[in-house]
């Protein structure tokens, strides 16, 4: 059976008992049990041992879906939720009104009247439905905070796809250039740290690059 395998951050592989071939196309069992059919890139690995291995491979779904499309789903999902969390919330807050022409004349309960229970039953039926109301509020505020991160996400260029090799061959060539330029002197620094942080830019990116060389190349 193939499997996923997690390769670096936002990469999952192939983790295969048997060789493939590039191009070729085999199902990817997820750990729910869904299998998905994927294309074979390149072969990244050995995991197992000598004697049972597992070859691993960089794959990308037959359907198209990456990551950028799980984030747009992502984002359309955590919508419905935050959409579904305000109707509840509003349900609860109109719920809360019970009463609410008798509650305004700002009666006192009279105690040791037979209208005391069904007072005091009232107050916290509706003390109740507002602390239900006020939670469904915040967790539609967690889903739309949750929300931003994955609209993010859904613009990022990662190694999980094989763009990423273009993609950041062009942005280290750009990083290196700036470095150059800021160790040369033909771009002023705006900064003690400017170079540092340049200098951090290009080896995160040659990295990259090595990563993608491997995956996509």
């Amino acid at each position: 059976m193939n499997t996923y395998m997690k390769y670096c951050p936002n990469v999952f592989v192939a983790q295969c008992t048997e060789q493939h071939e590039k191009g070729e196309v085999i199902q990817v069992t997820t750990k729910y049990g869904k299998e998905n059919d994927c294309i074979i890139h390149n072969f990244v690995g050995y995991t197992g041992t000598k004697e049972e291995p597992f070859y691993c491979y960089s794959i990308t779904r037959l359907d198209g879906y990456d990551s950028q499309e799980r984030a747009k789903n992502k984002v359309e999902k955590l919508n419905r939720c935050a959409d579904n969390a305000d109707k509840k919330g509003e349900a609860w807050r109109e719920k809360s009104n019970e009463g609410k022409d008798f509650l305004s004349l700002g009666e006192p309960i009279k105690v040791g009247h037979h209208s005391e229970k069904r007072h005091r039953a009232l107050i916290e039926r509706n003390w109740n439905r507002m602390g239900n109301a006020v939670e469904e509020f915040k967790k539609a505020d967690t889903y739309r905070e949750r929300t931003a991160y994955w609209e993010r996400m859904a613009d990022k260029i990662d190694l999980s796809i094989p763009e990423s090799l273009e993609f950041f061959e062009i942005q280290l060539e750009e990083a290196t250039i700036y470095h150059k330029g800021l160790k040369d002197g033909t771009i002023p620094r705006t900064h003690s740290y400017s170079l540092t942080y340049a200098g951090k830019r290009v080896k995160d990116l040659k990295a990259k690059c090595e990563i993608a060389l491997k995956l996509w190349a």
